[in-house]
């Protein structure tokens, strides 16, 4: 009998587009298949190098994404009369609202384009945002980097070829032990949870070295719970066991880094610690094979790894490996005086540190390869040391971050496990030379492109952005003296400065997708008070804010001018080589974003938006000297600019007829090349150039066609860091150059620019009582969410909508705190009343929980009554952008002294029951008005594009 069958699909109704993920910084592939002009679902792209197929929650929820309520749907003005902050608006037309910015920035360049700020969030986009800035003139411009992981950067860029964050990854094929370091759950998410379950096949061991266990951290062989802020210690404790074992790699050492350059030891004297140059300036080693003085960049020689000598003028000098070996066997960094103050057992971490140095040294692998090394000496294969460690924000995110991601790398690299098989590798563009050999630019003037990037790398006092006076030139103050090697900015810091005068007044705040009236600013209630604070004349202190996003988010109410962006599966996007591209560490790769849905607002991307007030404005990059426009859109600057002769904001199908790889002409239809490619360019590296490539002469001279170097020169490793070094000789007074005049500057450059990795405790911890404050107080950012962007998913919602204080069982026990009962939390800056949960998996000392859940009553389309407003709360509250006070001290940025990176882990708290009868989250904010035109909240959020298939028995 024949049987009726159901039709769920018409897939003639349907199409398919592959494409970018932008849920969280992964940037996966995605295949999207749409039906009705809407989204049918979201799958993982199986072909793509990021992903493999693999998609999270995130990322299929993607479709409530799109379908959110919050959507911003046109732009809008401060409705005149009202307050900032009142969230009163007025729709005002594209073409208006980009005429008064026009006027508006047209001033402030021919004027003093300082007074204007940029500062963007995860914009993924930051080599144009970047360009942008630096045509219009403005040293005020970096991205979230500085309140993110920038401690990760800098570390990694000041000691190795690259770094942590999106520089670097482990072999993942190959290692044998992982070590993970403080890295959250949404970090690099579904390439982890690849790699882990790759380690779990192979029988790799993982350790996780995090307060809280979750996630990652949960299915580890081993979690060590380590107090927040200890990190460096840690590895420092390590290092001082490999070293007693004299356990390390010696021709790693010898070959590879700066371990046999001689160091001059002249206490008081200008060149003390720097390391001894030739006449060309050429460091010095101790050749053992003619036993005497020769250049240390020259191949053929023998260093000397250990040594004290007499130069021919009568100095002394030290091997850098010779002065690591006096400090780190000191007592202060044993297993016994370390446990002490990271909480974990001495035991543990001798049996750490052995167990990597056996598997480093004992269980070695060897990849047959011929490969040239920069001397010209020839090899047969690749050896591999197979210990591979990642880091991120938990040690990032502390002011003393920097130095301890330095240790961390240096544990890795006496074990000769940077960029060989199996251990922790570069991802194309990088290796770069250490650091990187561009210094930040210094001056601005009317009407005139910036000479320079407006980030870089400073390797000397010279370098600094500060006036004749040693004051800072830039708005967040970086690159001053205050946080010297601010390469990302301190985005954190703008509005306190700014509010504060402090070094002097902007005009314009012009702010693209950060919140930084919510969970993107310590110290929340005040940061929202300064965006509306008045002078004594009654106008704003910040005359005037823009704030492009594309979502109702906590910012926009702080708006002057609100210019509503695209999703992005609406515009079109370059994750580029020039940027942050998705390279894996064996390929060349970046890719796009490409519209395949239509707006059905009136929004504009804020690319699209750039590309468009920058030809309004005349950049020069982007207009021609009569003034014409030199590009019609986004889409036609990212294929026709050249950055380079050949080398472009994409690296795929270069050329005029689309057939040169890396680097070519211009190619009209590069843009249909990459969509036909499903929205990717993967570059595959020959062998021969996969590994060492700080040292591999075929890489180096592939890395200077490519663009990626200017030189095919080698990269040295710097364990000991000669910039750090000059920059304390400033402190000191000794430096021949510029030095700071204030005496507490003079401290901290002394103190905490010491060349080689050390640990001190976080500078916030410093100022306030253990006694009085006893916890540790932490975020976690959990897998499902992505900063404030997702707790608006009607879908994600379902998995958290609301967080709780998570606190060790024992501990809290001991305290007499009950599981689910209500208690307050306190800190030197605020408090917070929150629901407590006890738990196994938390560090006894440390409370956490997970970041950015909250919402302000109305934001984000969601309902006042909303969990997320009512129920949930920000730890953000109790934290302050601001050290606390000293006697007669001016007050410092709560942030590493060195790069400027936010403490937001530095935070120490005392918790006590609330009262009876003292229930619910506190503080609660007013509830935010709904803008013009925006839909009703709704509780309920459906989505289908055909009419639902009923099925009935």
């Amino acid at each position: 009998m024949a049987q009726n069958t159901v039709q769920f699909e018409d897939h003639d109704q349907q199409s398919i587009q592959y494409t970018t993920c932008y849920m969280c910084a992964c940037r996966c592939g995605i295949k999207v298949t749409l039906e009705n002009q809407n989204i049918r679902f979201i799958e993982g792209n199986r072909h793509h190098p990021t992903n493999q197929g693999v998609l999270c929650a995130k990322g299929s929820a993607g479709i409530m994404k799109q379908n959110s309520p919050a959507k911003l749907r046109q732009p809008l003005m401060r409705k005149p009369g009202t307050e900032r902050g009142s969230g009163a608006f007025v729709p005002i037309s594209w073409e208006a609202a980009l005429d008064q910015l026009t006027n508006r920035l047209a001033h402030i360049r021919a004027t003093d384009p300082d007074k204007l700020a940029f500062f963007t969030g995860r914009d993924q986009m930051q080599a144009l945002t970047g360009l942008w800035a630096q045509q219009f003139g403005t040293l005020n411009w970096s991205a979230h980097g500085g309140f993110c992981s920038v401690n990760m950067a800098a570390g990694g860029n000041y000691m190795l070829p690259f770094s942590f964050w999106e520089f670097g990854n482990p072999d993942w094929d190959r290692t044998k032990y992982f070590m993970l370091w403080g890295v959250a759950e949404d970090h690099a998410s579904n390439p982890i949870k690849i790699a882990l379950e790759k380690l779990k096949r192979h029988g790799a061991k993982f350790v996780a070295i995090n307060p809280a266990r979750t996630g990652y951290q949960a299915i580890a062989d081993e979690w060590v719970p380590i107090r927040p802020g200890t990190d460096g210690l840690l590895a420092l404790s390590m290092i001082h066991v490999l070293l007693r074992q004299e356990l390390f790699d010696w021709d790693f050492l010898t070959r590879y880094t700066n371990a046999p350059f001689l160091v001059i030891q002249a206490p008081g004297a200008r060149d003390d610690g720097l390391i001894w140059r030739n006449d060309t300036g050429q460091p010095m080693i101790w050749d053992m094979r003619t036993e005497d003085f020769t250049d240390g960049m020259k191949g053929g020689t023998l260093p000397a790894l250990l040594g004290e000598f007499t130069t021919p003028d009568g100095r002394k000098v030290k091997s850098v490996m010779s002065l690591m070996v006096e400090k780190y066997l000191a007592e202060e960094f044993s297993p016994e005086v370390a446990s002490e103050k990271t909480g974990v057992p001495a035991t543990t971490i001798e049996r750490l540190a052995l167990e990597m140095a056996q598997v480093a040294f004992q269980e070695t692998i060897e990849i047959a390869c011929e490969w040239t090394d920069w001397t010209g000496r020839r090899h047969d294969k690749f050896i591999g040391r197979p210990v591979s460690m990642y880091a991120m924000r938990g040690v990032s995110a502390h002011s003393n971050g920097f130095q301890s991601a330095r240790a961390i790398h240096l544990l890795q690299i006496l074990l000769g496990t940077i960029d060989c098989p199996g251990g922790f590798c570069a991802k194309p563009p990088y290796p770069k030379p250490v650091p990187p050999p561009n210094a930040p630019a210094q001056h601005s003037a009317p009407n005139t492109p910036l000479k320079s990037s407006i980030l870089g790398f400073p390797t000397a006092p010279e370098d600094l952005v500060v006036d004749a006076e040693g004051k800072p030139k830039r708005i967040d103050k970086a690159f001053s003296w205050e946080a010297p090697l601010a390469i990302q900015g301190l985005l954190h810091m703008v509005i306190t400065n700014a509010t504060d005068y402090d070094p002097y007044r902007i005009d314009t705040l012009m702010l693209f997708m950060t919140n930084m009236a919510w969970n993107s600013s310590m110290n929340t209630k005040a940061i929202r008070n300064r965006l509306r604070a008045k002078d004594e004349s009654g106008d704003y202190k910040i005359p005037f804010i823009v704030v492009s996003d594309a979502f109702h988010s906590e910012m926009v109410n702080f708006a002057d001018l609100v210019l509503p962006d695209t999703t992005y599966l609406e515009r079109h996007d370059a994750l580029s080589m020039l940027d942050r591209p998705i390279s894996e560490i064996d390929a060349v790769c970046d890719s796009i974003r490409h519209p395949v849905l239509s707006p059905n607002r009136d929004v504009r991307a804020w690319q699209e938006v750039l590309v468009d007030l920058a030809k309004r404005l005349k950049f020069p990059a982007f207009t021609h000297e009569d003034g014409t426009p030199r590009y019609r859109d986004y889409a036609d600057f990212i294929v026709r600019y050249e950055h380079d002769p050949g080398i472009g904001f994409l690296a795929g199908w270069r050329g005029k007829d689309g057939t040169k790889p890396l680097r070519g002409e211009p190619n009209p239809k590069q843009w249909d090349a990459y969509v036909a490619h499903q929205s990717f360019f993967q570059y595959h590296l020959p062998e021969n150039i996969r590994y060492y490539r700080f040292a591999n002469q075929e890489y180096l001279e592939f890395a200077v066609e490519a663009g990626y170097l200017s030189k095919a020169e080698p990269m040295m490793m710097e364990l000991y860091s000669e910039p750090l070094q000059r920059f304390r000789l400033a402190g000191m007074g000794l430096y021949d150059g510029p030095r700071p005049k204030d005496p507490a500057e003079r401290e901290r450059l002394t103190r905490y620019f010491d060349p080689l990795p050390f640990w001190y405790e976080p500078l916030e911890q410093q100022r306030v009582s253990e006694e009085d404050y006893p916890f540790f107080a932490i975020n976690q950012r959990p897998m499902m969410m992505y900063h404030s962007w997702d707790s608006q998913n009607a879908w994600l919602r379902q998995i958290i909508a609301q967080n709780v204080l998570y606190m060790n069982r024992r501990r809290g026990q001991h305290l007499g705190i009950e599981d689910k009962s209500w208690v307050w939390v306190e800190s030197h800056n605020g408090k917070i009343r929150v629901q407590v949960q006890l738990i196994e998996g938390s560090q006894e000392d440390t409370v956490w929980t997970w970041n950015a859940i909250g919402k302000q009553p109305g934001a984000w389309g969601l309902l006042p009554e909303a969990p997320e407003a009512t129920h949930a709360f920000l730890m953000n509250h109790l934290i302050s952008e601001l050290l606390p006070e000293m006697e007669g001290e001016r007050l410092f940025a709560n942030a590493d002294p060195i790069t400027g990176q936010a403490a937001w882990y530095d935070l120490r708290v005392k918790i006590y029951p609330a009262a009876p009868g003292e229930t619910g989250v506190w503080p609660i904010f007013p509830t935010i008005q709904p803008l013009p035109e925006a839909p009703e909240p709704t509780d309920i959020l459906r989505h289908h594009t055909h009419e639902p298939v009923n099925l009935k028995s």
